[in-house]
């Protein structure tokens, strides 16, 4: 059912019902009555009147169960899933981990031309995923993270905090930024980096540049 005072959709849960409150739901998505979705149990709570099942759309953790649920080397730990950083209907990045060397962690979750992910990609009505690869190196991670731009190198700071300046070629600097800086946001929370992008060209003269 769906309330429209309020947006929340109540949900057949096999003889439990469960609602989907306006603010678990991705944003611009169209429910409809008789859909089957996929929502993630984010929280049990006791109430008077029985448990309360708190489930949402836009949970990080949604990604990474449907992940789970599509890709077998996910499934049996033969890959693993190392973090998510999501902005739900919009994007998200997932950084996987192939505890194998002969499997490929981001080709296994891509799956045979796209097949996998797509259908990931259908559950959430389109909404883009980037499947990076994880590194215990940051500077590799963070490369990786900034995924489709290109890196030209990674420099951490020196006081040990992290904070990192990333150069790139100047014609890859929007694409790593991406529209209204998404690529750069959704990578810093992916690693747990602060990343400060940079062109190539404004360091191509010779002179080195010092940040405060």
């Amino acid at each position: 059912r769906l309330d429209p005072r309020n947006g929340a959709a109540s949900l057949t849960i096999g003889k439990a019902e469960a609602v989907l409150l306006k603010q678990e739901q991705v944003p611009g998505e169209k429910l409809n009555v008789g859909d089957h979705i996929k929502v993630y149990v984010a929280d049990v709570k006791e109430t008077e009147r029985g448990p309360k099942v708190i489930i949402s759309r836009i949970h990080p953790d949604l990604v990474k169960r449907l992940f789970e649920s599509e890709v077998p080397e996910i499934y049996d730990g033969t890959v693993e899933i190392k973090a998510v950083s999501r902005e739900a209907g919009s994007r998200t990045k997932i950084a996987v981990l192939s505890h194998n060397p002969d499997v490929d962690a981001v080709g296994s979750c891509i799956g045979a031309r796209g097949a996998r992910v797509n259908r990931i990609v259908d559950e959430l009505s389109g909404e883009k995923i980037d499947i990076v690869e994880y590194s215990d190196d940051p500077k590799k991670f963070i490369a990786s993270a900034l995924s489709p731009a290109n890196v030209i190198s990674v420099e951490s700071a020196e006081d040990g905090s992290h904070v990192c300046r990333v150069t790139v070629p100047d014609s890859q600097l929007s694409l790593a930024i991406g529209n209204k800086g998404q690529n750069a946001r959704l990578a810093a929370r992916l690693t747990g980096w602060k990343i400060d992008i940079k062109p190539e060209s404004q360091f191509s003269d010779g002179e080195t540049t010092k940040e405060d």
